[in-house]
């Protein structure tokens, strides 16, 4: 049985330097000690207090016993067949389970957070829809996925994509706060261009990106070209319609010059044609971009995933198109560590 962090004591994981120093200074201590804390938690990742060899052993005693570095506990994991992938199962200080993902592929390690419990998008070919929405994560609970799975990893994590549990933009602050840390050059130091928010396209979020100049690499939930399919597999294009959504995917890229990524799940039978792959050119257009395109990762629905050739049909249609198009196979899919299938249940015990 995971031990859960007492409600009394305060987790530090999420919070930056002022946030520090306004703890330390109702204390009684000076302000300084804030970036060795900083220092201690997000550049050195250490695990306890008493590994603190700068800060004072009276400060050490009174934030063993008032406070924790991290917010989550480490319930478990599962390892795919061929280990370059591993699914990690995370209890929250109020019980709630969440699931994050390890992907390792030869240099390149990449981490898929998630940041809420559950979902309100209900997506239908995604299984965290099912779970419906619980809450949103704090910055700290988004960003000890991160601390815990690097602590975990041999090599260092190069890679970060916020496309686990839950919808980024509708957990917006909490999530560019945990973003803006991860990529803090004083702390764990992750360059912007590694870190990739996704979004099933909530309009007013990707605008806000964009005038806020944000760095880090965005990429939108397309998966249909024609506006009635869209919102029968996602409900949310019903407020925002595939018109403004364009639009708003060209704004962001005047706005900051950065190609936006359009992911494209390909369902059998539902928006996997050819004149689904040219209604895509079409609406694409010559906006600079890149589209991934990914096998739909069946959890049980009646949603299938198209066969090899179909999806070899359908991305030789794209070739000629004015854009990058890649496919991605989603990794860990035997573990339920695929694109779509983090689901964890909210009433019972998942063990």
């Amino acid at each position: 049985m995971p031990v859960t962090q007492k409600k009394t004591e305060v987790s530090l994981v999420g919070m930056d330097v002022p946030a520090l120093e306004k703890i330390l200074v109702e204390i009684g201590e000076p302000r300084f000690r804030a970036r060795q804390l900083f220092n201690w938690i997000y550049a050195r990742k250490v695990p306890a207090f008493r590994d603190m060899r700068n800060i004072p052993k009276t400060l050490r005693r009174r934030l063993e016993s008032e406070a924790v570095i991290h917010t989550l506990t480490k319930v478990g994991h599962s390892g795919s067949d061929s280990d370059s992938t591993r699914k990690y199962l995370f209890q929250l200080v109020t019980g709630e389970m969440i699931e994050a993902v390890w992907m390792r592929e030869k240099n390149r390690v990449t981490v898929c957070l998630s940041t809420q419990v559950g979902c309100a998008a209900d997506c239908a070919f995604c299984a965290t829809g099912r779970m419906g929405f619980r809450r949103n994560l704090t910055p700290g609970e988004i960003l000890d996925q991160f601390l815990l799975l690097q602590a975990e990893s041999e090599p260092r994590i190069t890679n970060v994509v916020f496309m686990g549990m839950g919808e980024p933009f509708l957990n917006y602050r909490n999530v560019m706060q945990a973003a803006e840390l991860l990529n803090h050059p004083d702390g764990i130091s992750l360059g912007a261009r590694k870190i990739t928010v996704s979004t099933v396209g909530i309009i007013p979020k990707i605008l806000r990106f964009a005038d806020e100049r944000r760095r880090f690499k965005l990429a939108i939930s397309l998966n249909s070209a024609r506006q009635e399919q869209r919102q029968k597999i996602m409900p949310v294009a019903k407020n925002y319609p595939l018109p403004e959504l364009l639009s708003a995917a060209r704004y962001y890229y005047q706005k900051t010059r950065n190609h936006p990524t359009f992911e494209y799940v390909l369902m059998a039978g539902i928006n996997d044609s050819g004149n689904d792959a040219r209604r895509l050119i079409r609406l694409i257009g010559e906006l600079p971009c890149k589209v991934n395109v990914i096998p739909y990762n069946e959890i049980g629905s009646k949603i299938k995933r198209p066969d090899d050739d179909r999806v070899e049909r359908f991305v030789r249609t794209l070739y000629n198109a004015p854009f990058t198009v890649t496919v991605r196979w989603s990794r860990g899919v035997d573990i339920g560590a695929g694109c779509g299938q983090l689901a964890v249940p909210l009433n019972e015990d998942p063990r």
